[in-house]
């Protein structure tokens, strides 16, 4: 396993801009690492600035407590997947998962062996004599991981390795690589632009935009405690519901529609600032009764998922959305009883974009069970 130390990490291609500047960051040994974020953020730059592969403009990078700056990928004891996996065609699957081996003059019995144990391990062993044309895309995802298992290198690199995919085939190879990581107790970092493949596979993510890092954590962290309105933006599906509110005597206004009364509610803080957005994920946008309410909002789009109903409603001059568990028989145009409480909100500044209060219910880790 392999500790992984950056300080100060930055990258230019012409000495004026930077595609990554001031990255502090440290990935545990045995740490399923998630750098997460939009396309152009830096991600895959910062990835392949660690395997070697982009010149490190400024900073320190350290692997197991060694300044690795200057030395050459090969030099890393590190292996690496690739978004189009870079396969050779004219190679078998044998041929290809052992091409690192013949590279660095692995004995044949021993490649042999690995060859044997990784094969079984990846379900590649009836398929060892085909060549990749032969394979359907998950096949050809399992052979570029099992190339880079064979290598029994510590520390594993994978730049979107499953963007290619299908929806279901992707959550079965995410489920494969997350128990393969545990298993080998490979130090793992993961890029991905996929906040889903980010909360199901990462021990931490850190949460990276315009080259600058808007958060590290667990997932549920960012997920209850955004630093910013970007993390809280891009951490968590259906899209966070967010509206532009203002404290007025003992009520908050959102979108200059929804009026919240405060009653008890601890807003110390929040009355000091004039710039407020708020923002409320869409399962605590609660089913109301006729009896039990604070507003009744009109259906504007519905979405049936079988387990689970999303409904959109329009807020102002925003669209916000609940997630209802059940089937609920409902239409666009419809009137509907709801409860939402400031409770469940998160205040953020809307001009520094900073977390100002997070949700006193989900700061209490209300919903999060036990076992």
């Amino acid at each position: 396993m392999q500790h992984v130390e950056m300080k100060n990490i930055a990258k230019s291609y012409d000495k004026e801009h930077y595609v990554l500047n001031g990255i502090d960051l440290e990935i545990e040994e045995g740490e399923f690492f998630v750098l997460v974020g939009p396309s152009g953020s830096g991600k895959s730059t910062l990835l392949r600035m660690i395997a070697g592969l982009e010149e490190i403009s400024g900073g320190i990078l350290k692997i197991n407590d060694k300044v690795v700056n200057h030395l050459r990928p090969k030099d890393r004891n590190l292996s690496m997947v690739f978004q189009n996996y870079a396969l050779y065609p004219h190679l078998s699957v044998e041929q290809n998962i052992l091409f690192g081996l013949n590279a660095k003059k692995v004995k044949k019995q021993e490649q042999k062996k690995r060859l044997t144990e990784t094969a079984e391990m990846m379900g590649l062993t009836e398929l060892l004599k085909r060549k990749p044309k032969q394979l359907s895309g998950g096949q050809r995802q399992r052979v570029a991981l099992a190339r880079s298992v064979v290598s029994e290198a510590p520390l594993f690199l994978m730049d979107e390795p499953l963007s290619n995919l299908d929806a279901k085939l992707r959550a079965h190879m995410r489920m494969e690589i997350r128990r393969l990581q545990k298993k080998l107790g490979l130090t793992m970092i993961y890029v991905t632009h996929d906040q889903v493949e980010a909360m199901t596979m990462g021990d931490r993510i850190m949460v990276l935009n315009d080259g600058k890092i808007q958060q590290v954590g667990d997932p549920i962290s960012l997920y209850n405690n955004p630093a910013n309105l970007f993390v809280a933006s891009f951490i968590g599906s259906p899209k966070i519901n967010l509206g532009q509110a203002m404290i007025k005597e003992e009520e908050i206004i959102i979108e200059d529609c929804l009026h919240i009364p405060l009653q008890n509610a601890d807003i110390t803080n929040l009355k000091k600032r004039d710039h407020l957005t708020i923002g409320i994920r869409a399962e605590h946008l609660f089913k109301g009764t006729p009896e039990n309410k604070t507003h009744q909002l009109e259906i504007i789009n519905v979405e049936h998922l079988g387990n689970e109903t999303l409904l959109t409603f329009e807020v102002g001059q925003q669209f916000w959305t609940a997630k209802w568990l059940g089937q609920w028989q409902v239409t666009a145009g419809d009137m509907v009883p709801v409860q939402i409480s400031i409770d469940n909100m998160h205040f953020f500044d809307t001009q520094t974009t900073e977390l100002v209060q997070a949700a006193p219910n989900v700061t209490r880790d209300q919903g999060v069970i036990a076992i």
